[in-house]
């Protein structure tokens, strides 16, 4: 039985100070819970503290106030059962996939026989389509090869959460899609709970259970929920015929637009004028 609050976050605060020592909370009571198994997509204009949550959630970047647990544990710092998928997949280019790969591997698996960690590294780089090339370096691999390996670092943790912070940004329309069928036949498979960060309206519909889109920052927060409706595994043909598809698409433009209008306004907005005494 799948736990319905395996991701908990409440009232999540990330303060930085201004030059004056003031706090400005970037993200200002982010609340959300994730039950196990599901995809999340995070949407939102830039600045509005998506990444900020993410890194947050991978306890990269310390919490100012609030709180996430994971099955039950309370976040306090990096550990390998919440894996991180960049925008840029970060390999070291010395080493080749299976050596990238097989880093993590070791590092978090260090009793594990050196068999099963081979064998675990090239199931995860054949589950990403590397099977025949799991022995080349970075340089010699296109960047829709290189973030495949990225995602086999990652998944190769067997992590409880999956965090995509962006990860198909930097790719073409052809390998985006390639990539985003990958992540969700893994997931179909293996049930790992994610976050996805994107900007991309089409792809969080696609591939997510639900979708959450967040108000502007500073002080950003949850502002709508949506939920996605279509089965799994997902079909892209079935999908892109289907009404629903051009519903959800219209509800998620027509909130950034409205928080794109919001921002445009607090810019022109001017700035209050101290009023002398007497005046």
């Amino acid at each position: 039985m799948r736990n319905a609050r395996f991701l908990e976050i409440f009232q999540l605060v990330k303060a930085y100070p201004n030059p004056f020592g003031e706090a400005i909370r970037v993200v200002d009571g982010f609340d959300l819970i994730v039950p196990q198994g599901e995809l999340v997509s995070i949407i939102g204009h830039s600045g509005c503290g998506k990444s900020t949550v993410l890194t947050m959630i991978a306890g990269l970047n310390a919490i100012s106030s609030g709180g996430i647990i994971v099955d039950g544990h309370e976040v306090e710092g990096p550990a390998p059962n919440r894996a991180v998928v960049f925008q840029s997949p970060c390999l070291l280019p010395w080493q080749t996939a299976f050596e990238n790969v097989m880093l993590g591997v070791k590092s978090v698996y260090p009793f594990a026989s050196k068999k099963d960690r081979v064998a675990l590294v090239e199931h995860n780089l054949a589950l990403v389509g590397l099977a025949e090339s799991m022995h080349k370096y970075p340089r010699e691999m296109s960047g829709g090869m290189q973030q495949r390996v990225g995602i086999a670092r990652a998944i190769a943790l067997q992590p409880k959460v999956l965090l995509l912070d962006e990860p198909f940004g930097r790719l073409d329309s052809l390998t985006r899609m390639e990539l985003q069928d990958v992540i969700l036949g893994i997931l179909d498979r293996q049930h790992i709970t994610t976050l996805l960060i994107t900007h991309d309206v089409d792809e969080a519909v696609y591939m997510s259970d639900r979708v959450v889109m967040m108000t502007n920052g500073p002080g950003a927060k949850v502002g709508e929920i949506m939920h996605i409706d279509f089965p799994k595994p997902r079909d892209r043909l079935k999908i892109m015929e289907d009404a629903r598809f051009y519903g959800y698409r219209e509800r998620l433009l027509r909130f950034l637009d409205d928080c794109g209008h919001a921002k445009e306004a607090a810019k022109k907005k001017p700035a209050a004028t101290p009023v002398a005494a007497g005046v």
